[in-house]
């Protein structure tokens, strides 16, 4: 299952120490101009070593595109690309071929194939997620012809918290902080926890909440199909992804008297006066902001001695080398952003083919 999608379908390949990853793209309409600067941004905003508080790694994750472009617009065919790994130090996991790290894909792996690629995580790695991020910025261009515009945003870290909606701040503020928060004084005082949970070899998680805007009445399907059932399953295939929600989700202290979404007539539109759904009713898009929260746990990969056991069962203990995130959330962000363009522009498709 290295594909995702129904029209609009993306596969992926490649291994964190490979020798590229990559994926390809079908279903894609044909047409759509390709901005290659756009889509280059959002790969830089996915790399590592964008900023001091992720991990110091240089990667260009320049993309190469093989096939399904031509004259800068896509052709309807099938749209290949790569993107080179370079600057691997797949000699720091030598010390871990044979050891099945806490809370990693390792054991997992290994019992379900029979064997694994150790450097890095190989498959498992979040390094995959570039093919995300390059479908994801093809997927954003093709909605924003249609006026559908996702944004998502660092909402929380350890017990650091926006307290306030999505709609009470200025969501044009997330790039002007390496953590990408639109409060000011909370990404400070994120930056503040991250930098003292790494000064002790240590990670720590969060939470990233993504809003979709002008998506229009009727995406989804009434019972298996549901549109939050694909977001949900979009967000819960990325590395470290815990928990999702969207609407209230689970802030269950109310009445129903109190969080109906009461309709109205506003202007021969109809419109809701609240929007405690979500954006989503009966698993089919009603309209309204499309809004969700998606759990990221602390990276598995500490610089801490932990006790485990090696292939043989034999108890060890180990200590992590290497170049890694304290905190994933701020290169999650437009991964988060990529996996709802994808499943968005996949269930308008579906639509349109009715």
């Amino acid at each position: 299952m290295n594909s995702f999608g129904n029209i609009f379908r993306l596969t992926s390949f490649g291994e964190s120490h490979g020798v590229a990853v990559g994926g390809i793209i079908d279903g894609c309409p044909a047409g759509i101009e390709l901005d290659m600067t756009f889509i280059q941004n959002e790969l830089n905003r996915r790399r590592p070593g964008q900023s001091k508080i992720t991990t110091p790694r240089k990667e260009a994750d320049e993309v190469q595109f093989l096939s399904g472009v031509f004259d800068g617009k896509t052709t309807g065919t099938p749209i290949g690309f790569t993107v080179w790994n370079n600057n691997q130090h797949s000699s720091d996991y030598d010390s871990l071929k044979n050891v099945f790290r806490p809370s990693h894909a390792d054991f997992t792996y290994q019992n379900k194939y029979g064997i694994r690629d150790h450097r890095g995580g190989g498959r498992s790695s979040a390094r995959e997620t570039i093919a995300r991020c390059v479908a994801g910025a093809i997927a954003k261009l093709a909605l924003n012809q249609l006026n559908i515009n996702i944004t998502a945003y660092t909402s929380q870290v350890g017990g650091i918290t926006l307290d306030k909606k999505y709609t009470e701040y200025d969501l044009g503020q997330i790039e002007s902080t390496p953590v990408r928060c639109p409060d000011i004084n909370k990404a400070e005082e994120m930056i503040n926890l991250i930098n003292e949970v790494r000064s002790k070899g240590d990670t720590i998680g969060g939470v990233i909440t993504c809003v979709i805007k002008g998506v229009p009445v009727g995406l989804g399907e009434p019972v298996f199909g549901k549109l939050h059932a694909a977001l949900g399953s979009a967000m819960l295939s990325i590395n470290a992804v815990k928990g999702f929600e969207y609407g209230d989700g689970f802030d269950v202290n109310h009445r129903g008297s109190e969080v109906n979404d009461i309709f109205y007539n506003d202007n021969n539109t109809i419109n809701t006066h609240t929007n405690h759904s979500g954006g989503i009713q009966g698993g089919i898009s009603n309209g309204q902001d499309i809004y969700f929260r998606v759990a990221f746990k602390p990276v598995a990969t500490i610089l801490m001695e932990q006790d485990t056991v090696d292939t043989n069962g034999k108890d060890i203990r180990i200590k992590a080398r290497g170049r890694h995130d304290a905190c994933v959330l701020p290169r999650a962000v437009p991964i988060v952003e990529a996996m709802a363009a994808i499943t968005i522009l996949d269930y308008y498709l579906l639509n349109k083919a009715r």
